[in-house]
């Protein structure tokens, strides 16, 4: 999943909450209070697939006066504006942001993918194939989430994305750990490590998987129980646990007398594996998508914005990262060599 590219997004709905100015304006609101005044009563019954997203009369009314206002600013050339914090977007069967939706979902098939590829192509004797599969499914679990949050922004449904994406985020920063300091417990140990490390490590996993965790709840107890979302915190949170991860995987990709990190356990200090760099251009794939986020532009046919085209393109990110794990757990400095 592309780390960065998450934080940017919440740091541009913060942006998009602070400046809306479409809802704001004299003409949308009069719009609206017409359109609830003539339409919505007891009686008014919405299209199933409406009812389904619930979307209620009000809502309704928003989202036709947001389009009606739209087509006479394209027609009289004049600049689109956002509404609530989101530009206009064309609904499907009541999806909010169908492009945003569609894109979410294939981000959960490549990482269906990547789980599938874990569970094959590694051994279950491998130390990092539980954490891996555990990530797929974190993963997984974030962009269903984010596929509901785009069908409708409501309340519920931004948090249980936002939370599952922190989720994701510290995952891979808990797993990333854990591999590149050799956190994991070996099935067996020969000279290569002493007894003293194998002493140390299975306390400090411990104590490192309860940071995690700790850190997790203390996180959603934070935003939960704010009669606000702290929109700035979040942003804050999840971009320095995201490069703080993306930082140890460029140190893996350094050569070794630049790297502080031994790359395999049966492996010497100077090795360094052909693929290394790979962990730098995934670094960079997921650095010049968010640009994607950062140029951002009202919707081309009101279908397709910047946010949609980034969860494009962190989907074949998502399928580069996968064959780069499966590649580098098979490499032969996780075997030990017999004497």
């Amino acid at each position: 999943m592309g780390l960065l590219g998450r934080c940017t997004l919440i740091l541009s709905l913060v942006v998009f909450t602070l400046a809306s100015s479409g809802d704001r304006a004299p003409e949308f609101q009069n719009c609206v209070s017409a359109c609830y005044a003539d339409r919505c009563n007891p009686f008014t019954s919405l299209p199933f697939a409406l009812r389904l997203a619930r979307w209620t009369c009000t809502d309704d009314c928003k989202y036709n006066c947001m389009h009606l206002i739209t087509d006479r600013a394209i027609q009289n050339g004049s600049p689109v504006q956002q509404y609530h914090g989101k530009w206009p977007f064309w609904r499907f069967i009541g999806m909010q942001e169908p492009a945003s939706v569609a894109f979410s979902l294939l981000n959960m098939w490549f990482h269906l993918q990547g789980a599938r590829l874990i569970r094959q192509k590694l051994p279950s004797s491998h130390p990092m194939k539980s954490y891996y599969l555990t990530w797929a499914l974190v993963s997984i679990n974030a962009w269903i989430w984010s596929a509901v949050f785009h069908t409708r922004d409501l309340p519920r449904t931004e948090k249980l994305d936002y939370f599952s994406a922190a989720l994701a985020i510290l995952y891979a920063l808990y797993y990333a750990v854990v591999r590149l300091f050799h956190l994991y417990p070996l099935s067996r140990q020969r000279d290569t490590a002493t007894e003293a490390d194998r002493q140390w490590k299975k306390p400090v996993r411990l104590a490192w998987s309860s940071l995690c965790i700790v850190v997790y709840l203390a996180h959603v107890t934070y935003l939960s129980v704010l009669p606000r979302f702290d929109y700035t915190y979040n942003m804050g949170f999840n971009l320095g646990v995201g490069l703080t991860h993306n930082l140890l995987w460029l140190l893996y990709s350094l050569p070794p007398s630049l790297s502080i990190l031994r790359q395999f356990p049966y492996s010497p200090k100077s090795y360094k594996a052909p693929f290394a760099s790979k962990a730098a251009i995934f670094v960079v794939l997921t650095t010049g998508a968010t640009a994607l986020e950062l140029f951002d532009f009202a919707p081309w046919g009101r279908i397709l914005d910047a946010h949609s085209l980034w969860h494009l393109s962190t989907a074949p990110i998502a399928k580069f990262w996968y064959d780069f794990l499966v590649e580098d757990a098979l490499d032969d400095g996780w075997r030990e060599t017999k004497s």
